[in-house]
Parts: C-alpha cells; structure tokens; sequence
C-alpha cells in the first residue's frame, strides 16, 4: 500500500514538470520575434485576398535627390553659347597644284585644313595665315554642310592671320559677336569652338592661364599680348574663335606649345583687339599697311659680329625718305672696301629698338604722317631727331 501511494505521488511530480516545461516553452515561441512574424505572415496569408501577392521584403529607396540648381544652370548657359555660336564656326580645307615627274601633268593635292569663322554677312571668313599658307585652292564648308571656293583676300603672316571670301548667301553667315581683350582676367572662362574634322563643331571650355605672353608668328615676327588657355586647341582648331561667356569673340585660337603637336594643355589664342585694326586692314588693302621710317638694315648675326650689342644697324636709306631728311646715315664701304659704320636706331618714341619685330610692332601703332622721336648712336655719341613717318 505505501509503495503504490510513493508510485502515485512520483507520477503526479513527474506530470506536473512535464507540464511546466511545456507551458515554458510555449511562452517563448509566443515572445520570439520569428514567432511573431512568421505568425503575423500567416494570419495575413489566411486574411489575404485570393491571388494577391505578399512583400515582406523592403523596398529600395529611389533617389530622389534635388538636382544641383546652380550647375545645371551653367551647363544650360553653355550649351546655350555653344548652340548660338557654332553656325558662325566653318571647316577650311585647301589644295596645291603638283606638277607630276614623268608626265608633267598638273593636278591637286590636298595641303591642310583648319577653322576659320564668319566675320560678316559679305562672307568674309577669319582664319590662321598659316592654315591657308601656300595653297593654291581653298575651300569653306559651313555649319550646314554646303561648301564653297573661297578667294584670298589678304593675310598677315606676321599676325597669323587670314582672310577669305565665299560667295554665300546672306542666310547662310552667322557672324560672331566682337568682343574686347582690353579688360581679360587670368582665371576668366574661356570656350574655344572649332571644326577641325569638317564633321561637326566642337567645344571645348577652360580658362585663361595667362596674358601677355609672346609667340613667333610664321615668319618670325613675334606676336606680343597673346592669350594663353588651358582648353584643348587641336592642331585642326587653329582658326577657330576663342569665346568669353557672354559668347563675345575675345581671341583667335593660332597654336599649341606642344613636341608632338597635340594638345599639352597650353594654347595660344590672338587678342581679338588685335584681330579688330588687322582684319580690316587685309579687308581694305590685302595687307597690312604701316607707316615707313625709309630704312633697311642689318641682321643680328651680322650687326653683333661688327661688335653692335643692340639696335638696328642703318645699312640703306631711302633717297628723299624720312630717315634721309632728318640726316640719318646708312652703313657704307668707301672706296678702299672699308666698311664705314652707319647710324644703329635705338630707340623710337622711347621703345627699345632691338629687332625687326620691335620696328613693326611700334610703327603699327602709327599712321603715315606722325612725327615721332628717333634716338640713334653715332659715333659713340646718341642723339634724338623727330621724323615724320611716311
């Protein structure tokens, strides 16, 4: 009897553990957050309309990020310049005659290209003297694709500068604004368009690195006042306008300091007040048209080797000039075949006067007629004279 009451009592502890575990165990998988969500799945699977499908996944945000107003505004502004200047943008191919060895037949060889621009509705186009330098044919192809023989009009190689003429209608030319380079900033946007493939126009954009600078023009000449950029001037650009961001002709793009002849980051573009007195000049007489001292003289090598470390050495006088009238000397043998040292200009309305290109660049700022002041050495004595320039 005492063993089946110890039986009994030992069932009813061992029930009541087994029913605590389980009521333990059922509490936790209600507390579990996978309980919990697979149980919310299932109830909404069981309440869900027949056919509608469950995302229990997150989903991706968008980007709903506000554009940059200010950039898109500059960007607008430059395709704006790019669509209102690129009609005025033209593609210039040129051609020389060959004779051929055996057959002496002349025919055409292609000699280069380049850009050029519309100057005004009489279909004057700009380009780089030397784009057009030894050709004997040229050819301009407009923004829309028509092509035209175009006549020389005139050039300056000292300026690297050109004019051409086509015969197109006044619909057809879009001339580009004219600016100022009086008043340019290092730093200043700059976007330079050009046609260098004759396929379409092109851009590209910078700023200038520098002013003032200094190149040789293809005869040697040095170009002063030069506008150096950082945007990429290609050797087919050279003609093309250089633009400020107004869409205003601020420069001609003319070369690259380049070994290769590519883009290197620096290019060259010619003042557009310089391009203003000049492009008329060539328009009016071919060339241009400066006032004359009525001088010749020596070469460096040869003044420096009789012992002339700056100047210009006199070695021919026009009769009845200016020079002669205000009693300037030229270098001369006398009859013994000794060489009689002539007068070595200085000096002309207090500009150094140490080369040709030092001659060309003061005397261009003067019209025939205007007096200015020489200053020579003579005799290891300097004197001063006013010549009135013809």
């Amino acid at each position: 009897m005492k063993i089946l009451k110890f039986l009994l009592a030992l069932a009813l502890l061992g029930g009541g553990f087994l029913a605590g575990t389980a009521w333990q165990t059922q509490t936790l998988k209600k507390d579990s957050p996978e309980s919990s969500a697979s149980e919310q799945v299932y109830e909404e699977e069981e309440n869900a309309a027949p056919g509608a499908a469950l995302i229990n996944e997150e989903t991706p945000p968008t980007n709903t990020a506000p554009l940059n107003n200010t950039l898109a505004e500059l960007e607008r502004a430059t395709i704006s310049l790019f669509e209102n200047a690129a009609p005025s943008v033209a593609y210039i191919t040129t051609s020389k005659l060959q004779r051929d060895f055996w057959t002496y037949d002349v025919y055409e060889i292609p000699a280069g290209s380049g850009s050029g621009f519309v100057w005004d509705k009489k279909g004057h186009i700009i380009t780089n003297y030397h784009v057009i330098e030894d050709a004997s044919k040229a050819q301009v192809t407009l923004a829309d694709h028509s092509t035209w023989d175009a006549e020389y009009v005139g050039g300056a190689p000292e300026k690297d500068l050109a004019v051409l003429k086509i015969k197109a209608p006044a619909k057809l030319l879009s001339p580009i604004p004219v600016g100022s380079s009086d008043n340019l900033m290092v730093g200043q946007s700059v976007f330079a368009i050009g046609n260098p493939f004759g396929l379409d126009q092109t851009l590209t954009t910078g700023v200038i690195s520098a002013l003032g600078r200094e190149i040789k023009a293809a005869d040697g000449t040095p170009i002063r006042g030069v506008i150096q950029t950082d945007a990429a001037i290609n050797p087919g650009n050279s003609g093309g306008p250089l633009l400020n961001s107004s869409g205003s002709l601020i420069g001609v793009n003319t070369a690259i300091y380049s070994p290769s002849g590519a883009s290197a980051g620096i290019g060259f573009s010619i003042p557009v007040d310089e391009v203003s007195w000049v492009v008329p000049e060539l328009i009016k007489n071919g060339k241009i048209i400066r006032p004359s001292l009525g001088i010749d003289y020596a070469s460096q090598s040869t003044a420096r080797r009789l012992g002339i470390k700056k100047g210009l050495l006199l070695t021919d006088i026009e009769k009845g000039g200016p020079a002669e009238k205000a009693g300037l000397k030229p270098t001369y043998r006398d009859r013994y075949g000794r060489i009689i040292m002539g007068d070595v200009l200085l000096s002309v309305d207090g500009e150094p006067v140490n080369n040709r290109g030092d001659l060309l660049l003061i005397l261009e700022k003067h019209q025939p007629g205007d007096r200015v002041k020489v200053q020579y050495w003579r005799k290891d004595e300097t004197y001063e004279v006013e010549v009135e320039l013809q």
